[in-house]
């Protein structure tokens, strides 16, 4: 028989099939849901079917936060990583939680890189402009031929010790180094102290309560499939600027022109999860009761319909919803004042610090108004005060942007 009439039977070729997998996503209020997701969905995938599931409106703010409840770190899972990876990394010994909320902060660098950077924590290669563009700075950290150096002092957490040491730092291409003698550059006084290929950085969310770190603005580096917290590479900085600046610069150095690809690419996600079909929230000054018909509510309690309002929370737990939200000018919220039960504070981001300023009440002819500027300018109601300074800088030292929610999944 010829080979040509012979005939060959090939195996039928299956199609795959991605195995299905339960995840539970919390947010603010501790609300939480379950979602059955591909193994192979990213932390963007997760937020768009969340954004569709609620219907809420998709400005490219909305984040996946890791959070470690017993030490206290959290960090902003990128947009592209696989969810299910992040899991596999989990530890039994360690509360872990996936939450869903807004950072503003994400993408700012590439707005506007120049405010990230301090001349101080930053050099360039000597072949360098002085004076380099916003484009420019961008691409230097971009590129995979040059780096620019970050430098400066932080403080590092002896290995099994609870002691703290004060070192000069160098980020490099190759990885993160101290000088053990002084400031000096020099390759035989540079140690190395890590590298972030195989680790993820988490910021501290407690401050100095757990770590007992000398200052406020810590962040860590917890080792891939490590045996718990034991592995951590501790650090901190002197002030949110120094943290920020390092933060940022090693999210660059460690993913590069994916990150830039995530800010600059829209959503493309799985059928079905179009952004076109997002129905927008409604938003209004009235609540519905469990028919569906408006309530009338009196300017004193107006406000309390509105997702910038916090209702009994505490400063330090405010100046923590806003980190977590992102140290972006213009993030803000409003809540009671703890000091003065008939005053409510605004809470505001501005220069990479918190700030409060007390709303205080006014009676005038027998009518109450609402005031930031001991009464120079006057409002009926919360929510007409926040729309005025959201359009109108005034006395605050930027407009109010982006308000902190708490949002029910």
């Amino acid at each position: 028989m010829s080979l040509s009439s012979r005939r060959v039977t090939l195996p039928a070729v299956m199609p795959i099939t991605l195995q299905k997998r339960v995840i539970k996503v919390y947010s603010e209020d501790d609300t939480s849901r379950a979602l059955e997701v591909p193994s192979d969905i990213t932390a963007r995938d997760v937020c768009q079917l969340l954004i569709l599931k609620n219907h809420y409106v998709d400005d490219h703010s909305w984040t996946l936060f890791e959070q470690l409840t017993h030490t206290g770190l959290g960090r902003a899972i990128e947009d592209h990583e696989l969810v299910m990876e992040v899991q596999s990394n989990w530890v039994m010994e360690e509360e872990t939680k996936l939450y869903f909320r807004k950072n503003y902060a994400k993408y700012e660098f590439f707005k506007n890189p120049l405010s990230f950077f301090p001349d101080h924590m930053i050099s360039f290669p000597s072949e360098t402009n002085a004076a380099l563009s916003h484009s420019g700075i961008l691409q230097m950290f971009l590129s995979s031929s040059t780096y620019p150096e970050i430098h400066g002092y932080l403080y590092a957490k002896e290995q099994g010790k609870k002691s703290w040491k004060k070192l000069y730092f160098l980020l490099r291409r190759s990885g993160l180094y101290f000088s053990t003698k002084g400031t000096s550059k020099e390759p035989r006084h540079l140690q190395f102290f890590c590298e972030f290929s195989n680790s993820d950085m988490y910021m501290s969310l407690t401050g100095k309560k757990i770590s007992g770190a000398p200052t406020n603005y810590g962040f860590c580096f917890k080792p891939n499939k490590s045996g718990g917290t034991r592995d951590l590479k501790q650090l901190c900085a002197d002030d949110e600027q120094s943290r920020t600046c390092w933060m940022t610069a090693i999210r660059l150095l460690k993913y590069g022109m994916q990150l830039y690809q995530n800010y600059m690419q829209p959503y493309q996600g799985r059928s079905g999860c179009s952004p076109l079909n997002i129905t927008p929230m409604r938003r209004g000054c009235l609540r519905l009761n469990s028919h569906g018909s408006p309530i009338a509510m009196s300017n004193m309690a107006i406000h309390r319909s509105q997702s910038w309002f916090h209702h009994k929370i505490s400063r330090e737990e405010a100046q923590r919803l806003i980190l977590q939200h992102g140290l972006v000018d213009g993030v803000f919220l409003v809540r009671d004042s703890q000091s003065n039960p008939k005053t409510f504070v605004l809470s505001l981001s501005h220069g990479l610090k918190i700030k409060h300023f007390q709303i205080v009440p006014l009676e005038d002819d027998g009518k109450l108004f609402y005031t930031l500027d001991d009464g120079h300018t006057r409002f009926t109601d919360l929510i007409q005060l926040v729309e005025f300074y959201q359009l109108n800088k005034g006395v605050l030292p930027c407009k109010l942007k982006h308000y902190c929610a708490r949002i029910a999944l």
